[in-house]
């Protein structure tokens, strides 16, 4: 060794720090103990498997073993040089190829876990685990017995010939003090078939009584055979409400060979907001890998909740998630496609169940009909909007109205709603996320209808003129009430319309509000920014303040006008004004809710002064 190079050392590891890594930064929580050491049973059995198809597959977990498990399987085994190898280094897998060594081939692929931490993982729950194996690879070798602490030490020792008669391997696992709860045989039993529900390999669980209970009921429900399709319906919708504990609207066969992917989507049967994503449940080769793989299905799919097991999918180094790579993204657009043909199929052969469908989900099905011309030719007339005629379809709108109008805002449809009912106009609310956006599409479905987007000021066009001679008594009334909405910057005018119970209407756009909130801001901002806001004004048209002549208030108010005291007149148009501002249902500014209670307050004082008079008069 020259002078210049330095000698080499080899790592010391902290057992104790990386298990505590593992349990608080690799797994999310202690209970997926159990799954690695099922992982690797079934693994063990799979590789004798390999070498011998008719050995027996069984896994065994005894629970109330000195207050910890054991779980011992039917599987290859491990020699002395296995155990030296594999048990004693952390991070290498023991995964094995058709002869029962390290596997390097494409074999790999029948085993579920792939990246040797899986052991590692028991010292979240054990201070000690025990391994006892005999290899089913040299029948002649002694049993092994590997005996590991959560302190980094370990000790191996041969055991005497016969006291293992039958390969296979044993782990025991003696419980450290913050881990037990998870050791319990009541715990152990839920987690034994949360994770292996779908293993193909037999896997039963005995309480310390010798009570036996079978883990696993393969095969899988959607592989089953049945005398029917509705019995075959009803055993899918039965599984889904056993896993989901909700019954589903209906239930989508998926099945995906490229990536040995096949399974179930759940309808839900209650609405699903669309950032609040159902929980699928993938398996991988048959053990639960998670129940919150959102990353399985599209985003627009929120309304369908999956279970399925595959061969071809890449899980994290967790074992926790599916890895996000071209395969899933392929996955992910195959159950997409999946589901857009099950609700083509609706539309053709089942439209009752199609519109219990869209009663429930009609969001998601409006944000796929975005993106999918198929779709949306099929389904646009099926959907529910918000119209002058309640919610309907807009197929069955568009035949009452040939000229479909559009709000931008759902402000504006209520500010329009009733007064263009009564006018005869076809109105429908566009302010919700996407409904505007398709109803302008309706006639790429429905050829010879007409959609045009509907601004307040064309309901005020729609409402008729008054008679010159009346409107020319009702002017003293109206300076007035312009006198005092202009303090609003607001125009009034007169106009007869129904329904008649509607004393006035106040017609409001966004160009006018932009402009009077550019003004507020400009009025409370500094010389700069006033300046800037100042640059920005524009010559939008002002609010109206529409006043129904029909009305009997309206024409009472117009005739005593003249006569009555200045102030209860302008007290009458606050109300008035305030009363419309209230049907639009716009946001209420300060001023606004200042205006309100002023003009409230107002009349309740006159009415209180005039039958103040009126008893006077009476009493004298």
């Amino acid at each position: 060794m020259t002078t210049d190079q330095q000698p080499e050392h080899a790592f010391q590891v902290d057992l104790r720090g990386l298990v505590d890594l593992l349990s608080h930064h690799l797994y999310s929580s202690p209970r997926v103990y159990l799954r690695e050491l099922m992982q690797n049973a079934v693994d063990a059995i799979t590789a004798r498997r390999l070498l011998d198809p008719a050995a027996e597959a069984r896994i065994t977990i005894r629970t109330g073993v000195g207050g910890g498990i054991t779980v011992a399987d039917t599987g290859v085994g491990l020699t002395e040089a296995d155990v030296h190898t594999f048990l004693a280094t952390i991070g290498r897998s023991s995964k094995r190829g058709a002869d029962g060594g390290l596997d390097l081939s494409a074999a790999r692929a029948d085993f579920i876990g792939q990246f040797g931490i899986g052991l590692l993982a028991c010292f979240v729950v054990a201070d000690e685990i025990t391994v006892v194996s005999r290899s089913a690879r040299e029948p002649g070798a002694p049993a092994v017995e590997w005996r590991g602490r959560s302190d980094g030490t370990y000790g191996i020792r041969r055991l005497p010939a016969g006291s293992v008669p039958e390969p296979g391997t044993t782990v025991t696992l003696t419980p450290r003090a913050e881990g037990s709860e998870w050791l319990e045989p009541g715990r152990v039993l839920q987690l034994a078939r949360h994770f292996g529900s779908l293993l193909r390999y037999d896997v039963t669980v005995v309480d310390r009584d010798g009570t036996e209970s079978r883990v696993n009921d393969t095969p899988p429900v959607w592989e089953r055979q049945y005398g029917s399709p509705l019995a075959r319906r009803e055993a899918l919708a039965g599984y889904g409400k056993a896993v989901f504990d909700f019954a589903p609207l209906d239930t989508i066969d998926l099945d995906i060979p490229l990536v040995g992917l096949k399974g179930v989507a759940f309808v839900l049967p209650t609405p699903a907001h669309p950032t609040r994503r159902s929980g699928n449940r993938v398996h991988l080769k048959g053990m639960l890998l998670s129940d919150q793989a959102t990353e399985l299905v599209p985003d627009w799919a929120f309304f369908v909740a999956c279970v399925v097991d595959t061969t071809g999918l890449r899980p994290t180094a967790s074992r926790e998630a599916l890895y996000e790579d071209e395969t899933l993204a392929a996955v992910r657009d195959a159950i997409g496609e999946r589901i857009r043909e099950w609700l083509t199929g609706l539309a053709a052969s089942d439209l009752a169940l199609l519109r219990r469908f869209l009663d429930v989900h009609h969001l998601a099905v409006k944000a796929l009909a975005r993106y999918d011309d198929k779709l949306l030719q099929l389904l646009l007339p099926w959907l529910p909007f918000e119209t002058t005629d309640g919610t309907v379809s807009l197929d069955e709108f568009a035949r009452s109205h040939p000229v479909v109008l559009v709000t931008q805002t759902v402000e504006e449809f209520r500010q329009v709603a009733p007064i263009a009912a009564a006018a005869g106009l076809g109105v429908v609310n566009g302010g919700y996320v996407y409904d505007r956006e398709l109803v302008h599409r309706l006639p790429e479905v429905r050829p010879g209808s007409t959609v045009a987007d509907l601004d307040p000021e064309t309901v005020s066009a729609h409402l008729d003129a008054v008679d010159p001679a009346a409107e020319l008594a009702a002017a003293p009334f109206l300076a007035r009430a312009r006198a005092v909405a202009d303090r609003f910057e607001t125009d009034v005018a007169l106009r007869s319309f129904q329904p008649v119970g509607v004393p006035a209407m106040l017609v409001d756009n966004r160009e006018a509000r932009h402009e009077r909130r550019r003004a507020e801001l400009s009025a409370g901002a500094d010389e700069l920014w006033a300046g800037i806001l100042g640059s920005l004004s524009s010559s939008a048209p002002r609010a109206q303040l529409i006043l129904n002549h029909l009305n009997p208030l309206i024409r009472k108010l117009a005739d005593v006008s003249r006569t009555a005291d200045a102030q209860l007149a302008e007290t009458a148009i606050e109300a008035l004004y305030g009363q419309a501002l209230l049907l639009s249902r716009r946001p209420l500014r300060p001023a606004d809710h200042a205006l309100l209670n002023r003009s409230f307050m107002g009349l309740l004082e006159y009415a209180t002064q005039a039958a103040g008079t009126a008893q006077g008069e009476a009493g004298a």
